[in-house]
């Protein structure tokens, strides 16, 4: 992968403006948006509109993926006070998934209910399968330690699968650990080009 041009943000879509992790996202977006990170996130209402916001706060820039369900009842969709700049609407809920996956170079996964698990699993598992060249995971909240502790002890979960993502728990945390890993991303550019590499 290249370098993190942008961070896609995941997590619960109920969640209002008074909500802790509504807070936590709006300032994890705002200061990814002052240090030139585009904001991903599907379009929709909670963590979603909370990061948009947040990014706009910042001067950055946003693209919201989103899609036009005909029988999914209980999806948010939409959300029209989401105000993400660029908007790309998928066929499905599977295909929006795989987009907003597609997009980010690396992940911000808040808490959230079965769609945040779920997206977090596609990409656990995709950044496993290409170790080595995987998009990054960042786990926000100290609730994921017992989440990857549940999983480590009860599961079949492999030492290469633990090094895929980091948890944090504060705005500034989550900004350090995203510049870490563009600074890694480039560090492994350079040796695998070498240094009289054009």
């Amino acid at each position: 992968m290249g370098e993190i041009q942008n961070v896609t943000f995941l997590g619960y879509a109920d969640a209002h403006e008074n909500d802790e992790v509504y807070k936590e996202a709006f300032e994890v977006a705002k200061l990814c948006a002052e240090r030139g990170y585009t904001v991903i996130n599907g379009a929709g209402p909670g963590v979603m509109k909370a990061a948009t916001l947040g990014a706009k706060s910042g001067g950055g820039k946003t693209i919201g993926i989103t899609f036009y369900p005909k029988d999914l009842i209980l999806f948010e969709g939409r959300d029209e006070s989401n105000p993400v700049e660029k908007l790309i609407v998928a066929e499905n809920y599977l295909s929006r998934t795989l987009k907003l996956l597609e997009t980010g170079q690396t992940f911000i996964f808040f808490n959230g209910g079965t769609g945040t698990i779920s997206e977090f699993a596609m990409a656990w598992g995709l950044a496993r399968l290409y170790y080595g060249h995987h998009k990054p995971l960042i786990l926000y909240g100290d609730f994921w330690q017992e989440i990857i502790f549940a999983f480590t002890k009860s599961m079949y979960i492999r030492p290469e699968e633990r090094k895929v993502f980091k948890i944090v728990n504060k705005p500034e945390d989550a900004l350090a650990a995203i510049e870490e890993l563009e600074k890694r991303i480039a560090e492994e550019v350079h040796k695998e080009s070498g240094p009289f590499s054009i």
